[in-house]
């Protein structure tokens, strides 16, 4: 029994490490390489408490491997557009303007009634009401009501608001994204002479978003 609860300490205590070094976020908002990593650390860490005669340390030596691994395949994924669009995937946008992409929908192999229940977990009973809804790498679903459906704030009294605009990001970590450039109907010279305007190079940018009607947001990257 003592040996049973000597174990159990010892896997516990590791895997806290473990998960800590990778900088996990909450389960419902992993992405599905982090999702198998953790279910994997999980299931070796069981092995040596099932078995007593296993010596402690294989277990420990292999829960340590596979954070080796997540690291490093998370420092390319960094450096790396494809590597990360393979191992996340993208966001897909299911509604626009009130109509529901049935196309994308079928993409991502959700069905109209999964779709409705998400909205309904967004406080959001009538389809008609949103001007986006995009389904986001890590399972959950982003709603963008439009204009006149939103709550009003201060800013809004006695003023008019113009239709709701979806922002896209069209630099990530110094690369352009080709992808939300064709979304925007824009080719690179038009983010190109944006930057420019600002005394900025695209290289130097760690996030660029831009919505249909031109208006952007910038972090430039810090030197760390």
């Amino acid at each position: 029994m003592f040996i049973t609860v000597y174990r159990t300490i010892i896997l516990y205590i590791v895997v806290i490490i473990s998960i800590r070094l990778m900088g996990k976020r909450q389960i419902g908002d992993m992405q599905p390489s982090e999702l198998v990593i953790t279910l994997l650390i999980s299931e070796i860490a069981a092995m040596p408490l099932q078995d007593t005669d296993q010596p402690i340390l294989f277990g420990i030596s292999a829960i340590f491997t596979i954070v080796l691994i997540e690291i490093l395949v998370s420092i390319i994924a960094l450096k790396s557009f494809f590597v990360r669009k393979m191992l996340s995937g993208k966001s897909a946008i299911l509604i626009k303007d009130g109509i529901i992409d049935q196309k994308e929908l079928k993409k991502v192999r959700m069905t109209v009634l999964d779709l409705v229940e998400m909205l309904r977990g967004q406080q959001v009973f009538d389809i008609n009401t949103v001007s986006f809804a995009v389904l986001e790498t890590g399972g959950s679903l982003s709603v963008l009501l439009k204009s006149k459906e939103q709550p009003a704030t201060v800013g809004d009294v006695k003023v008019q608001k113009g239709p709701a605009e979806l922002p896209l990001p069209v630099i990530s970590d110094g690369k352009i994204l080709a992808e939300s450039l064709t979304a925007l109907g824009i080719d690179e010279s038009a983010v190109t002479v944006k930057l420019a305007k600002r005394g900025i190079r695209p290289r130097d940018v760690f996030l660029m978003t831009l919505d249909s009607a031109g208006k952007s947001e910038i972090v430039k990257k810090e030197n760390i």
